[in-house]
Protein backbone atom coordinates (compact mmCIF):
# COMPACT_ATOMS: atom_id res chain seq x y z
CA UNK A 1 0.00 0.00 0.00
CA UNK A 2 1.42 3.62 -0.86
CA UNK A 3 0.89 6.06 1.91
CA UNK A 4 0.64 9.64 0.40
CA UNK A 5 1.67 12.76 2.24
CA UNK A 6 0.22 15.77 2.02
CA UNK A 7 0.16 19.94 3.38
CA UNK A 8 -2.46 21.74 3.98
CA UNK A 9 -2.74 25.19 2.03
CA UNK A 10 -4.37 26.60 5.33
CA UNK A 11 -1.99 28.88 6.74
CA UNK A 12 0.06 29.91 3.64
CA UNK A 13 -3.11 31.29 2.03
CA UNK A 14 -0.86 34.59 1.87
CA UNK A 15 2.42 32.90 -0.19
CA UNK A 16 2.10 33.48 -3.77
CA UNK A 17 0.50 29.42 -4.88
CA UNK A 18 3.33 28.96 -7.45
CA UNK A 19 6.40 29.46 -4.63
CA UNK A 20 4.21 27.72 -2.04
CA UNK A 21 4.02 24.68 -4.49
CA UNK A 22 7.64 24.74 -5.19
CA UNK A 23 8.44 24.65 -1.51
CA UNK A 24 6.14 21.74 -0.81
CA UNK A 25 7.48 19.91 -3.66
CA UNK A 26 11.23 20.72 -2.56
CA UNK A 27 9.96 19.39 1.12
CA UNK A 28 9.01 16.06 -0.12
CA UNK A 29 5.85 15.95 0.25
CA UNK A 30 3.40 14.54 -2.37
CA UNK A 31 0.83 17.36 -2.87
CA UNK A 32 -1.99 20.15 -1.31
CA UNK A 33 -4.65 19.68 0.41
CA UNK A 34 -6.95 22.70 -0.22
CA UNK A 35 -9.87 24.57 -1.01
CA UNK A 36 -9.70 25.41 -4.62
CA UNK A 37 -10.22 29.06 -5.76
CA UNK A 38 -14.21 29.87 -6.10
CA UNK A 39 -13.26 32.06 -9.31
CA UNK A 40 -12.54 28.87 -12.26
CA UNK A 41 -9.73 30.78 -13.59
CA UNK A 42 -7.83 31.17 -10.45
CA UNK A 43 -8.87 27.18 -9.73
CA UNK A 44 -7.44 26.65 -13.08
CA UNK A 45 -4.42 28.23 -12.62
CA UNK A 46 -4.12 26.54 -9.36
CA UNK A 47 -3.79 22.92 -11.12
CA UNK A 48 -1.62 23.85 -13.49
CA UNK A 49 0.87 24.90 -10.72
CA UNK A 50 0.25 22.03 -8.93
CA UNK A 51 0.89 19.89 -11.86
CA UNK A 52 3.91 21.57 -12.97
CA UNK A 53 5.52 20.95 -9.29
CA UNK A 54 4.59 17.54 -9.61
CA UNK A 55 2.11 17.68 -7.01
CA UNK A 56 -1.44 15.60 -5.93
CA UNK A 57 -4.10 17.76 -4.21
CA UNK A 58 -6.95 16.64 -1.89
CA UNK A 59 -9.76 19.16 -2.41
CA UNK A 60 -11.46 20.52 0.67
CA UNK A 61 -15.03 22.31 1.62
CA UNK A 62 -15.59 23.94 4.38
CA UNK A 63 -16.81 27.34 3.29
CA UNK A 64 -20.62 26.22 3.62
CA UNK A 65 -21.75 28.01 6.80
CA UNK A 66 -25.48 29.18 6.39
CA UNK A 67 -27.77 29.01 9.36
CA UNK A 68 -31.04 28.61 7.72
CA UNK A 69 -30.94 24.99 6.47
CA UNK A 70 -32.75 25.57 2.85
CA UNK A 71 -29.46 28.37 1.40
CA UNK A 72 -27.23 25.82 3.38
CA UNK A 73 -28.08 23.02 1.10
CA UNK A 74 -28.51 24.95 -1.30
CA UNK A 75 -24.68 26.25 -0.84
CA UNK A 76 -23.54 22.78 -0.11
CA UNK A 77 -24.81 21.17 -3.32
CA UNK A 78 -23.40 23.91 -5.86
CA UNK A 79 -20.36 23.64 -3.99
CA UNK A 80 -19.33 20.15 -4.47
CA UNK A 81 -20.64 19.72 -7.68
CA UNK A 82 -18.02 22.22 -8.60
CA UNK A 83 -15.44 21.14 -6.66
CA UNK A 84 -15.78 17.65 -7.87
CA UNK A 85 -15.93 18.86 -11.66
CA UNK A 86 -12.15 18.99 -11.19
CA UNK A 87 -11.87 15.40 -10.08
CA UNK A 88 -9.91 15.62 -7.22
CA UNK A 89 -8.66 12.34 -5.79
CA UNK A 90 -10.48 13.13 -3.10
CA UNK A 91 -12.99 15.94 -1.32
CA UNK A 92 -12.90 16.31 2.47
CA UNK A 93 -15.65 17.66 3.44
CA UNK A 94 -17.17 20.04 6.68
CA UNK A 95 -20.51 18.72 6.46
CA UNK A 96 -23.75 19.93 8.30
CA UNK A 97 -23.52 22.13 11.76
CA UNK A 98 -23.56 20.55 14.81
CA UNK A 99 -27.03 22.16 15.77
CA UNK A 100 -29.35 20.97 12.74
CA UNK A 101 -31.33 18.23 13.03
CA UNK A 102 -30.42 14.63 12.57
CA UNK A 103 -33.01 13.98 9.37
CA UNK A 104 -31.26 17.52 8.05
CA UNK A 105 -27.77 16.49 8.59
CA UNK A 106 -28.63 13.09 7.01
CA UNK A 107 -29.91 14.89 3.77
CA UNK A 108 -26.60 16.61 2.99
CA UNK A 109 -24.64 13.24 3.75
CA UNK A 110 -27.02 11.90 1.00
CA UNK A 111 -26.28 15.14 -0.90
CA UNK A 112 -22.79 14.12 -0.64
CA UNK A 113 -23.25 10.31 -1.99
CA UNK A 114 -25.44 11.49 -4.14
CA UNK A 115 -22.83 13.90 -5.99
CA UNK A 116 -20.01 11.10 -5.47
CA UNK A 117 -22.18 8.32 -7.27
CA UNK A 118 -22.27 10.88 -10.20
CA UNK A 119 -19.18 11.63 -10.09
CA UNK A 120 -16.99 9.04 -9.54
CA UNK A 121 -14.92 11.23 -7.00
CA UNK A 122 -14.86 10.08 -3.27
CA UNK A 123 -16.32 12.05 -0.94
CA UNK A 124 -15.80 12.24 2.72
CA UNK A 125 -16.78 13.79 6.19
CA UNK A 126 -13.87 15.05 8.36
CA UNK A 127 -14.91 14.40 11.89
CA UNK A 128 -14.78 18.57 13.00
CA UNK A 129 -16.08 20.80 15.81
CA UNK A 130 -19.82 22.57 14.65
CA UNK A 131 -20.55 19.95 11.77
CA UNK A 132 -22.61 16.67 12.08
CA UNK A 133 -19.58 14.47 13.46
CA UNK A 134 -18.17 16.76 15.64
CA UNK A 135 -18.51 14.53 18.97
CA UNK A 136 -17.81 10.23 18.82
CA UNK A 137 -21.24 8.79 20.08
CA UNK A 138 -23.16 11.63 17.62
CA UNK A 139 -21.31 10.28 15.02
CA UNK A 140 -21.57 6.40 15.54
CA UNK A 141 -25.09 6.82 15.38
CA UNK A 142 -24.72 8.72 12.22
CA UNK A 143 -22.42 5.91 10.76
CA UNK A 144 -25.24 3.28 11.94
CA UNK A 145 -27.23 4.89 10.14
CA UNK A 146 -25.60 5.03 6.42
CA UNK A 147 -23.34 2.49 5.46
CA UNK A 148 -22.15 4.16 3.08
CA UNK A 149 -20.64 7.07 4.99
CA UNK A 150 -16.71 7.70 5.24
CA UNK A 151 -14.46 9.81 7.31
CA UNK A 152 -11.63 12.22 7.58
CA UNK A 153 -10.19 11.34 10.80
CA UNK A 154 -9.51 14.25 12.53
CA UNK A 155 -9.46 12.98 16.48
CA UNK A 156 -8.36 16.21 17.70
CA UNK A 157 -11.74 17.53 17.46
CA UNK A 158 -13.14 15.15 19.43
CA UNK A 159 -10.42 15.56 22.46
CA UNK A 160 -11.63 18.46 22.67
CA UNK A 161 -14.94 18.35 22.40
CA UNK A 162 -14.96 15.49 25.33
CA UNK A 163 -12.46 16.98 27.14
CA UNK A 164 -10.50 13.58 27.33
CA UNK A 165 -7.75 11.54 25.38
CA UNK A 166 -11.57 9.60 24.14
CA UNK A 167 -10.89 6.88 27.34
CA UNK A 168 -13.88 4.61 27.18
CA UNK A 169 -15.48 5.72 24.24
CA UNK A 170 -13.47 2.65 22.41
CA UNK A 171 -16.84 2.05 20.47
CA UNK A 172 -17.11 4.88 18.70
CA UNK A 173 -13.12 4.61 17.79
CA UNK A 174 -13.42 1.40 16.21
CA UNK A 175 -16.35 2.17 14.27
CA UNK A 176 -14.50 5.50 13.43
CA UNK A 177 -11.10 4.02 12.41
CA UNK A 178 -13.32 1.55 9.99
CA UNK A 179 -15.14 3.79 8.27
CA UNK A 180 -11.94 6.67 7.47
CA UNK A 181 -9.87 6.93 4.20
CA UNK A 182 -8.00 10.02 4.89
CA UNK A 183 -6.16 11.28 8.30
CA UNK A 184 -5.70 14.66 9.49
CA UNK A 185 -2.51 14.52 11.72
CA UNK A 186 -2.83 16.75 13.99
CA UNK A 187 -2.49 15.91 17.80
CA UNK A 188 -4.95 17.92 20.11
CA UNK A 189 -5.78 17.38 23.94
CA UNK A 190 -8.10 17.60 26.67
CA UNK A 191 -8.63 21.60 26.31
CA UNK A 192 -7.93 22.07 22.34
CA UNK A 193 -7.37 21.01 18.99
CA UNK A 194 -4.16 21.53 19.44
CA UNK A 195 -0.64 20.71 21.19
CA UNK A 196 1.97 23.21 21.06
CA UNK A 197 4.61 21.17 19.59
CA UNK A 198 4.94 17.46 19.14
CA UNK A 199 8.49 17.42 19.17
CA UNK A 200 8.66 18.44 22.89
CA UNK A 201 8.60 15.62 25.80
CA UNK A 202 6.10 16.92 27.76
CA UNK A 203 3.95 16.04 24.83
CA UNK A 204 5.05 12.80 24.77
CA UNK A 205 1.96 10.61 25.79
CA UNK A 206 -0.84 12.18 23.62
CA UNK A 207 1.29 12.00 21.18
CA UNK A 208 1.78 8.33 21.10
CA UNK A 209 -1.95 8.22 21.96
CA UNK A 210 -2.66 9.79 18.36
CA UNK A 211 -0.23 7.28 17.03
CA UNK A 212 -1.47 4.72 18.04
CA UNK A 213 -5.35 5.48 16.19
CA UNK A 214 -3.12 6.33 13.28
CA UNK A 215 -1.27 2.94 13.09
CA UNK A 216 -4.89 1.13 13.57
CA UNK A 217 -6.28 3.17 10.18
CA UNK A 218 -2.81 2.10 8.49
CA UNK A 219 -3.50 -1.34 9.53
CA UNK A 220 -6.57 -1.75 8.96
CA UNK A 221 -6.65 -0.58 5.37
CA UNK A 222 -3.06 -2.76 4.66
CA UNK A 223 -5.35 -5.74 5.78
CA UNK A 224 -8.06 -5.25 3.34
CA UNK A 225 -6.03 -4.94 0.65
CA UNK A 226 -6.12 -0.88 0.12
CA UNK A 227 -3.77 0.92 -2.90
CA UNK A 228 -3.53 3.75 -1.01
CA UNK A 229 -4.16 6.06 1.54
CA UNK A 230 -3.71 9.67 2.27
CA UNK A 231 -2.90 11.53 5.19
CA UNK A 232 -2.59 15.42 5.36
CA UNK A 233 0.04 16.75 8.02
CA UNK A 234 -2.42 19.47 9.57
CA UNK A 235 -0.77 21.56 12.39
CA UNK A 236 -2.79 24.98 11.73
CA UNK A 237 -1.79 28.62 11.92
CA UNK A 238 -3.55 31.10 14.36
CA UNK A 239 -5.47 30.20 16.72
CA UNK A 240 -4.46 26.89 16.64
CA UNK A 241 -0.57 27.51 16.87
CA UNK A 242 -1.26 30.00 19.79
CA UNK A 243 0.93 33.00 20.33
CA UNK A 244 2.41 35.78 22.52
CA UNK A 245 0.46 38.39 24.25
CA UNK A 246 1.01 41.35 22.80
CA UNK A 247 3.79 41.06 20.10
CA UNK A 248 1.58 38.22 18.49
CA UNK A 249 4.75 36.29 17.77
CA UNK A 250 3.76 32.46 17.19
CA UNK A 251 4.91 30.39 19.38
CA UNK A 252 5.87 27.11 16.94
CA UNK A 253 6.04 27.05 13.42
CA UNK A 254 3.43 25.76 11.52
CA UNK A 255 5.59 24.32 8.29
CA UNK A 256 8.13 22.87 10.83
CA UNK A 257 5.78 21.01 12.30
CA UNK A 258 4.08 19.82 9.92
CA UNK A 259 7.39 18.76 8.54
CA UNK A 260 8.82 16.90 11.30
CA UNK A 261 5.18 15.22 10.94
CA UNK A 262 5.48 14.00 7.78
CA UNK A 263 9.04 12.45 8.53
CA UNK A 264 8.03 10.73 11.35
CA UNK A 265 5.23 9.25 9.26
CA UNK A 266 6.78 8.38 6.51
CA UNK A 267 9.23 6.76 8.06
CA UNK A 268 6.69 5.45 11.25
CA UNK A 269 4.92 3.22 7.98
CA UNK A 270 7.28 2.82 5.67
Amino acid sequence: MTIKFFTPHWGFEHLDFNTFCRQVADAGFDGIELNLAAEADEADAQLVQLNANGLEYVAQHSGTRHHDFEEHKKHYRENLERIADYRPQLLNCHTGLDFFRVEQNLELIDIAQEIRAASGVPIIHETHRGRFPYHGLLTFHYLKQRPDLRLTADFSHWCCVSESLLEGQENHINEAINRTDHIHARVGHEQGPQINDPRAPENGPVVERFLGWWDRIVETHRKKGSAQLTITCEFGPWPYTQQLPLTQQPISNQWDINLYMMKLLRERYR
